[in-house]
């Protein structure tokens, strides 16, 4: 029989911290400003968009510990158990006084109201301790969450250039006690479930289902990156919830020869090197799912998981043939990803079932690969009309054609007719303009804030165009 604990314990800064008067919809964002007073971490959007509530969360991994950059706004209290919290007030130089990113937030004029700066220093210091001499790329990549609306972006890249030039994270503290805290961090893993507040963290995966069994009403809570905005939106209850984002088992990322299997606990950023080693076709797609931040809470199995319509990762992973492993107490079963998804808001999902895990097929000789996503602004932002499209080749002929789209339908869903209208057909432009003539009568998307349904059925046929824009021409260099 699982043992039990009823409270949640973790490191706060320097300090360990053990707490049993937790509810499961408390904030870190909340604890921090108002339990702790620490109110250089700012509220802004309350969504994890702007990124003023930027903090560290440094959590024990098989490589070893692993700082990232999170939304305190959404990150619930629960999850937070074995885990340890930085927030700018931790920041400091060697002499005590300004760290040297922050210091160099002031040489290059970094910041004017200052209101969003604390965060931007965050993911600016989390960026430096991954890489010392930074591009511009991986600049962007780490400021993709975090909106500044006064001082522009340049003098900011200056000041993640400048902060390299200054000192080496070797001597930081996060490097100097880095055994310390895992000392510290080990000594909280007991192997007991967690259950406090109307909270349930399971002792591990086989918990988990028995967790499913025993509160089969629960809120299912990997990254919080959705729910969190249940509760800081729409003030809905959520308790009672079980917590799966510390479970390691779920949280596997294998690349065979056969296939790439995420685990539905892997982060964003936890499957990324692997996915797109496996399909570089991805590589551009996935830094636009969100921002840093949240890719490293959300997970994919999540945003399998809540069914979304406009989810960024279903349409692509259908396109590649994708296959879900659900788990509950009873067993294990598997079914292709896109038979998932049934209607708005249902999945197929028996009692007690939950996502365990997607296994993407490596690509067979003669495919060809895409994905798309148009939304109203570049990074960090929600998706308007997405889609994968996977077509195998074979001595110019079209012998295979998957087409799904996210955001024309009541689910993630695949166009047949435009499909029917590329297989057998010659790969060239005649072929792909047919596709794109043939989605109009695929989907009746409907207008929202996003976008009109007028616009939606455009942008699926031009992406059909685009595919053979870019792919007809790296076919015809190729030849």
């Amino acid at each position: 029989m699982t043992q039990h604990r009823d409270e949640i314990r973790f490191l706060l800064n320097g300090a360990e911290v053990a707490l049993r008067d937790v509810q499961a919809q408390d904030t870190l964002l909340d604890h921090l400003r108002i339990a702790k007073r620490l109110t250089g971490t700012k509220e802004g959007c309350a969504e994890g968009d702007c990124g003023a509530c930027t903090v560290l969360v440094g959590r024990l991994a098989e490589g070893g510990l692993v700082y990232e950059t999170v939304n305190a706004c959404i990150r619930f209290m629960a999850s937070l158990d074995g885990c340890h919290v930085v927030t700018i007030e931790h920041l400091r130089g060697a002499d005590g006084g300004l760290h040297l990113v922050q210091q160099a937030m002031v040489d290059q004029h970094g910041s004017q109201c200052g209101f969003c700066t604390p965060g931007i220093v965050m993911s600016l210091y989390a960026l430096w301790m991954q890489s010392a001499a930074p591009s511009d790329e991986e600049i962007g990549v780490a400021l993709q969450g975090n909106l500044c609306r006064c001082t522009g972006y340049e003098p900011i890249f200056k000041a993640a250039r400048a902060a390299a030039e200054l000192g080496k994270p070797e001597a930081d503290p996060l490097f100097v006690e880095r055994a310390e805290v895992t000392a510290a961090l080990s000594k909280m893993q007991d192997s007991k479930r967690v259950e406090v507040g109307g909270a349930i963290l399971p002792a591990d995966v086989a918990d988990f289902a028995q967790a499913m069994q025993d509160y089969p009403d629960a809120t299912i809570i990997a990254g919080a990156t959705d729910v969190g905005l249940w509760v800081t939106k729409m003030m809905k209850p959520i308790a009672p919830a079980i917590f799966t984002g510390h479970l390691n088992g779920l949280r596997n990322v294998a690349l065979s020869d056969r296939s790439l299997k995420i685990g539905a606990g892997a982060s964003y950023s936890e499957a990324e090197a692997q996915l797109v080693r496996a399909f570089p076709h991805l590589a551009d797609y996935w830094s636009r799912i969100a921002g840093w931040q949240v890719r490293n809470m959300g997970t994919v199995g999540g945003n399998i998981a809540n069914g979304s319509p406009i989810g960024d990762t279903p349409p692509v992973l259908i396109a590649l043939g994708a296959v879900l492993h659900l788990r509950s107490a009873k067993g294990q079963r598997s079914l292709p990803l896109e038979d998932y998804f049934i209607d708005y808001g249902k999945q197929d999902l028996q009692a007690g079932e939950f996502v365990e895990a997607v296994e993407i097929p490596m690509p067979e000789a003669g495919v060809i690969n895409a994905a798309y996503k148009v939304s109203k602004r570049r990074d960090e932002d929600i998706t308007a009309v997405a889609a994968g499209i996977s077509v195998r080749v074979v001595d110019g002929i079209i012998t295979q054609a998957c087409a799904a789209f996210g955001g024309m339908a009541a689910t993630p869903k695949r166009a047949k007719l435009a499909e029917a209208a590329l297989v057998g057909k010659g790969f060239g432009q005649a072929s792909f303009e047919a596709a794109a003539e043939a989605v109009a009568r695929d989907f009746s998307p409907l207008s929202d804030w996003r976008a009109s349904a007028e616009y939606r059925s455009m942008v699926a046929a031009n992406m059909f165009r685009r595919f053979w824009a870019e792919q007809g021409a790296a076919q015809e260099a190729a030849q």
